[in-house]
């Protein structure tokens, strides 16, 4: 940028503001820059020194007020003055040239200036995009990663358990498969035993019936005959339970007379009462009938 004042128009300039008024060095320099609408303002290194060789001179004078030096021109300062006021003309237009000069170039640096920090922003802004997409892209692998191994793991997990799973149950349907041959078996037997002695079996249940309802009958190892009460001897009948029609299965046939031997001898406690006396009968009288079942389910 050239100058803003050719050599000797700024001391020209000086004394033209303060033939407008006494001023001191600060308001001489507010003055140029307003002059100049803000775009140029000198110095106090370019102000002060001009004005004290102006004062050697004799050109200005000061005064001191509160501490400042007020300038203010002399009568041979107006005569120069006035004899330069062709050149203070000139010095007027090219003030107003250099205002409109200086505006341009400060638009252009502006404009440039601007130009410059849009085109760094963009490539700021480009390059923090890519970092946020690269680091997204990459936070976005990871967490991929991740969850595929997770979902590996849960998958073998499930591999394991199902496999488990699969052999225990197979091991539960063979044991199972064992223990109902073993059942089946064990029933084939017992059954083939109860159809050989349900004939045999006589009237033991009738007569064991016969002993509870009639509150009396031998003690276990007593003799023939002996009595523990003074109820006579129960009577064996033989047709007791006959409203139980065989189902062909003898295994089941004995179930159904055990339950109802149980369901008539729980009948006959509740409608008559147990007291001591009779409990210990009671079991005396089972433990016979005990003995005797077993064998006659024994006999072969």
């Amino acid at each position: 940028m050239p100058p803003v004042f050719a050599h000797g128009r700024l001391r020209l300039y000086l004394l033209k503001l303060l033939d407008e008024a006494p001023r001191h060095g600060y308001e001489v320099i507010r003055l140029l820059e307003e002059r100049f609408q803000g775009l140029y303002a000198p110095s106090a290194g370019t102000v002060y020194p001009r004005l004290a060789k102006l004062e050697a001179e004799g050109l200005v004078t000061h005064a001191t007020e509160g501490g400042r030096k007020v300038y203010s021109i002399t009568e041979a300062g107006r005569a120069e003055l006035a004899d330069r006021g062709g050149e203070l003309a000139d010095l007027e237009l090219e003030i107003r040239d250099s205002v409109t000069e200086l505006a341009a170039e400060i638009r252009d640096d502006v404009r440039g200036a601007a130009g410059e920090l849009r085109r760094e922003m963009r490539a700021a802004a480009s390059a923090s995009a890519t970092r946020v997409e690269d680091e997204s892209w990459k936070a976005a692998k990871e967490e991929l990663s991740r969850a595929r191994q997770e979902w590996k793991e849960q998958a073998r997990r499930a591999r394991d358990e199902s496999r488990r799973a699969r052999e225990e149950a197979q091991q539960a349907r063979r044991q199972a498969k064992e223990a109902q041959e073993r059942a089946r078996e064990e029933v084939q037997r017992i059954a083939g035993q109860l159809q050989e002695q349900f004939a045999k079996s006589g009237g033991v249940l009738g007569s064991l019936a016969g002993a509870w309802l009639g509150g009396s009958g031998p003690a276990p190892g007593a003799a023939p005959g002996a009595q523990t009460g003074s109820a006579a001897p129960p009577v064996a009948d033989t047709d007791w339970a006959e409203d139980l029609a065989p189902t062909g299965d003898p295994a089941r046939d004995l179930d159904r007379l055990l339950d109802r031997f149980r369901d008539e001898v729980r009948d006959a406690a509740r409608d008559h009462g147990v007291t001591p006396v009779r409990l210990a009968e009671a079991r005396a009288h089972l433990a016979a009938a005990a003995a005797r079942l077993g064998a006659t389910l024994r006999a072969g």
